[in-house]
């Protein structure tokens, strides 16, 4: 019984959400259990090219370390911001979900090789966090209790606290730029005054990934519940 609720609440994630989670947790379970090590997942550009190891260009973004804090905060903060992103502004469009995880994915490669970054993983979860961050600027926000702010400005509060916890604030600062790239040219150069549409999802993803019906049954997550944690509550302002 215990089964097929887990087997149930697990398959009622959205498809990208639920794929991308798994492959993190998948990733790191295996590095606990020593059958890979992580030099066998970071981004090396020499050994890309050179050595063909082309997997590398996606492991980096599975791995965020050892089972700890920091896994526990990057995968929680992953898998809700990516899921109300999935199942909000993203609804039904799939294809164009996934191009943005190409697109983010293939800035981040580009700039995390003059930088130096090894994995890109909470880069990403940053970047996730921002375009949600402003597509939602009336939420308010609760920050383990302490802080209250407005939703555009979480990626911030999450970067001084990584500070805090003394880790490099590059990082934060790739993710932030990168969901900056992505959200100008999607949301705000298309309604500028001669502005227009620079990223098209190409036709073969929404061939591959998108469905014509809608499941009435679908009960999305709320986005006017963004943390869901002590961590990182909010409501909608006027709601």
């Amino acid at each position: 019984m215990a089964y097929q609720t887990i087997r149930q609440e697990y398959l009622q994630i959205p498809v990208v959400t639920r794929s991308y989670a798994t492959a993190c947790v998948l990733t790191t379970a295996a590095v606990q259990l020593e059958l890979i090590t992580p030099f066998q997942l970071y981004f090396n550009p020499d050994l890309i090219l050179r050595n063909y190891q082309v997997w590398r260009l996606i492991t980096n973004f599975l791995f965020f370390g050892p089972v700890g804090f920091n896994f526990l905060f990057n995968m929680i903060f992953l898998y809700r911001y990516c899921r109300m992103l999935e199942e909000g502004s993203f609804r039904g469009r799939t294809a164009d979900f996934v191009f943005m995880f190409l697109f983010g994915g293939l800035l981040m490669t580009i700039f995390g090789t003059f930088v130096n970054l090894v994995f890109l993983g909470q880069a990403f979860t940053i970047m996730l966090v921002y375009i949600w961050s402003r597509r939602n600027p009336n939420v308010r926000m609760n920050f383990f209790g302490l802080l209250n702010f407005q939703a555009p400005f979480l990626p911030w509060v999450l970067m001084g606290f990584s500070l805090l916890l003394g880790n490099s604030i590059i990082v934060d600062l790739l993710g932030i730029a990168v969901g900056h790239v992505y959200y100008f040219l999607e949301d705000v150069f298309p309604n500028q005054p001669g502005g227009g549409r620079w990223l098209k999802t190409p036709f073969f993803l929404k061939m591959l990934f998108d469905t014509p019906e809608e499941d009435a049954n679908y009960n999305p997550l709320p986005e006017e519940r963004p943390g869901g944690f002590a961590w990182g509550e909010g409501q909608r302002l006027g709601g």
